[in-house]
């Protein structure tokens, strides 16, 4: 993997772990839409949706992209060190007990080990959410996705809740996307090509109301986007049975469930192309 060249500043912290003073790093109050990459081998570790304002004087996350962020022990033995899963360059240092999110958990991270893209965000549903982050991994443009819940009542909700039904969620994929490569239109009809919009009761042979396929919009933009998309299907006779729905609160799935199909070398069993624009 060919790395960035870092400064002297930046090699000191990521390689050898050191620490920026408090106040001094350009993310620690920053609060832009994006995602925060490593700044050494550019892999996504943070988005902005979990930065959180704690007045420590270094950037604050509660949560990390699946993956991408491992914990090791101080050689003190007394705190937990935070590296990049890429490249193993320092970040800093997680807490928890502090009680300053539901979380409960402060990523405390130097800014000089990050780089900061600004990036919108899709949430898209078509099935088992494997095949459907599958697809959007792979396109153009893409900075980072979550497998995940969305849609339904029930706070956080675990795996086997959402497969019983009765939650309201279905498996969903949140996709943060870099608006100067790519748009929202042209993410929205990977997600119709990439499963059958005309089916009624789930995805290919996973039948349920958590396979349902939708497409939730955050803004009226991506909604008159979607509903043009919707009536070119229409006047190619589809009986598009995609749900339109406001973007509510979404929940990460469990580790196990993210690029499920990567990390098994393996590929869709109901997702695939078709061409449909």
């Amino acid at each position: 993997m060919a790395y960035s060249k870092l400064t002297k500043e930046e090699a000191y912290v990521i390689e050898e772990k050191g620490t920026e003073p408090p106040f001094s790093g350009i993310y620690w109050n920053h609060f832009a839409q994006g995602v925060y990459r490593c700044r050494r081998c550019r892999q996504p570790l943070y988005l902005s949706h979990d930065k959180f304002a704690s007045s420590c004087g270094w950037p604050s996350f509660d949560d990390e992209l699946p993956g991408r962020v491992k914990r090791q022990i101080d050689a003190d033995g007394r705190r937990t060190e935070i590296i990049c899963s890429g490249c193993n360059g320092h970040l800093g240092h997680v807490f928890s007990g502090e009680g300053l999110t539901e979380k409960n958990t402060r990523h405390c991270v130097n800014s000089l080990s990050m780089e900061f893209t600004p990036a919108q965000r899709a949430l898209f549903a078509s099935g088992c959410f494997w095949g459907t982050q599958y697809h959007c991994d792979r396109a153009p443009g893409v900075l980072a996705t979550r497998a995940g819940y969305t849609g339904g009542s029930v706070k956080s909700p675990t795996y086997q809740q959402v497969c019983s039904g009765r939650t309201g969620h279905v498996e969903a994929v949140e996709v943060w996307y870099d608006p100067e490569a790519t748009s929202y239109d042209q993410l929205a009809r990977l997600f119709f090509e990439t499963h059958d919009p005309t089916q009624k009761d789930g995805q290919g042979p996973d039948i349920g109301s958590q396979y349902l396929s939708v497409l939730f919009y955050s803004n009226e933009e991506e909604r008159k986007t979607a509903e043009g998309l919707i009536r070119k299907l229409k006047d190619d006779k589809l009986k598009v049975a995609t749900k339109l729905r406001e973007a509510g609160i979404f929940y990460p799935a469990e580790l196990y469930h993210q690029h499920y199909y990567d990390l098994r070398g393996s590929v869709p069993y109901c997702h695939t192309y078709v061409k449909r624009f």
